[in-house]
């Protein structure tokens, strides 16, 4: 994967190739349980994975994630929760019929950014309403990575009318009333295909997710971590990554001579170890105590400190290889755009200082703010 990063990113395609290999390897399938023929892993395991991806195109550990943030959702949420929330019994046949389809290769998206509403799910202008057998959605998205390659798409939207609205999530099969727009032109991450799409679609009943309307807002308060941490995981990956291009680069240069090269080399292993020693907390606690105050509070520690490690420490490495560096196919030039997203991808950094900041104040950070979160 590493070795087609370059061209990828140059020509902004999306790496079928790598998903080709990510199929074959079963990695698609990493968070579907035994039961049903995956591996059955956890967040931590998705953690090592989606660093290790990243570390050789971020682009695709990207797209992973979003992947994963459906299939790690719906694999993660105990029965026992979903049941105390009123799902009704058909759901659990829906969820793994969903998830065996991932064992045989299904790739899923994630379409809920739009243009002006960012990922606040309770700004969104896309609506839903009940029809005969299913529900009609209608609206438009932006930043679905994977467009036009995936399988599904996992849309999030408003009952029409509703106020204060009702979102919910759907698992929308790629076809027709899905129209995909090649807007993606972008400044890092060029090879995740995050195109628009265009929707107004008929879906079948049973891709209201959860067969309940209504659960996604409750859901991202008190289970953040598909929406907040599982990108944390990939900047880490791509924080090493700048890291190793830097020290090949010093290497090859000779410049490793230079005592401010290698101070700025050893303060950004030491940031990028403590960053993916927070996501691993983190994804540690995501595993035993999932929904409790302060695993959450370690979520939007690990996006916050991921984020901007990835930033500070490409610019750094970048600043140690010198102008060299800069030129277009150098892998730090790449990777330094890559990593400037990470802050700027929910939660953004401002986001999660402010939500940490009001929990070490006392105050509720999902319900005092004056703007929703979510």
């Amino acid at each position: 994967m590493a070795e087609r990063a370059a061209a990828h990113d140059r020509a902004g395609v999306f790496p079928e190739a790598d998903f080709a290999e990510l199929r074959t390897a079963g990695l698609l399938g990493l968070m579907v349980p035994e039961r049903l023929g995956g591996p059955g892993a956890g967040f931590a395991d998705y953690a090592q994975v989606a660093m290790r991806l990243a570390a050789g195109n971020g682009a695709t550990a990207l797209v992973f994630n979003m992947h994963a943030s459906v299939t790690g959702a719906l694999a993660g949420t105990p029965d026992d929760l979903a049941r105390a929330l009123g799902v009704p019994e058909t759901y659990f046949a829906m969820r793994d019929r969903v998830l065996a389809a991932v064992v045989d290769g299904a790739l899923y998206a994630v379409a809920m950014s739009e243009r002006g509403a960012g990922s606040r799910l309770s700004a969104l202008t896309t609506t839903y309403e009940a029809v005969d057998d299913g529900f009609r959605i209608r609206g438009a998205k932006t930043f679905v990575s994977g467009a036009g390659f995936a399988d599904a798409y996992l849309v999030a939207a408003k009952r029409a009318g509703s106020e204060p609205a009702a979102v919910s999530h759907f698992l929308v099969p790629a076809g027709e009333g899905i129209t995909v727009e090649q807007t993606w032109d972008s400044l890092g991450m060029r090879a995740t295909g995050s195109q628009d799409i265009d929707l107004d679609v008929l879906a079948p009943a049973d891709a209201l997710l959860g067969g309940l309307e209504g659960l996604t807002l409750l859901l991202a308060q008190v289970m953040p971590q598909w929406l907040v941490a599982s990108y944390a995981a990939v900047y880490v990956g791509v924080a090493q990554s700048a890291v190793d291009a830097a020290v090949a680069h010093v290497n090859e240069r000779g410049l490793g001579r230079l005592p401010l090269v290698r101070a700025r080399v050893g303060r950004a292993e030491s940031a990028v170890a403590a960053a993916r020693l927070a996501v691993l907390e983190a994804a540690h606690r995501i595993d035993t105590a999932p929904g409790e105050a302060e695993t959450n509070r370690w979520v939007w520690r690990a996006k916050l400190l991921a984020g901007e490690t990835a930033m500070d420490v490409a610019a750094s490495m970048l600043e140690a290889a010198g102008t060299s560096a800069t030129r277009r196919g150098h892998p730090l030039e790449r990777i330094f755009r890559d990593a400037r997203c990470g802050s700027l991808q929910p939660a953004t950094s401002d986001v999660c200082a402010d939500w940490l900041g009001m929990a070490a104040l006392g105050r509720d950070p999902e319900n005092d703010a004056a703007v929703p979160r979510w």
